[in-house]
């Protein structure tokens, strides 16, 4: 007797993962961390301390990839959901004409 995976279930009111939302997040991310870099890396500066390493100024640059990996994850979205409609489009277009 052979035992079929169930189908995976969503709670209530969440959707399935789309194109591009992991890019979304992980940018997101990203950028939290380059603000908080940025942050405070211009702190010691408006408070007359010496500043920080350079390695904290690299971090800083994290903003600006999380930004672009958000980009491009809104982007994928996008054109998915155009795909989908679309596909939605055509085939209500195939099932009128028959």
């Amino acid at each position: 007797m052979t035992t079929s995976p169930l189908p995976r279930r969503t709670a209530p009111g969440t959707s399935a993962r789309k194109p591009g939302d992991l890019l979304v997040r992980i940018g997101a991310i990203l950028f939290v961390i380059g603000a908080v870099a940025t942050l405070a890396t211009i702190t010691p500066l408006f408070i007359g301390s010496h500043p920080l390493p350079t390695v904290a100024y690299f971090v800083c640059m994290l903003m600006g990839v999380g930004f672009a990996l958000a980009l491009g994850g809104l982007l994928r979205s996008a054109l998915a959901q155009r795909r989908e409609a679309r596909q939605a489009q055509e085939a209500l277009a195939s099932s009128s004409a028959t």
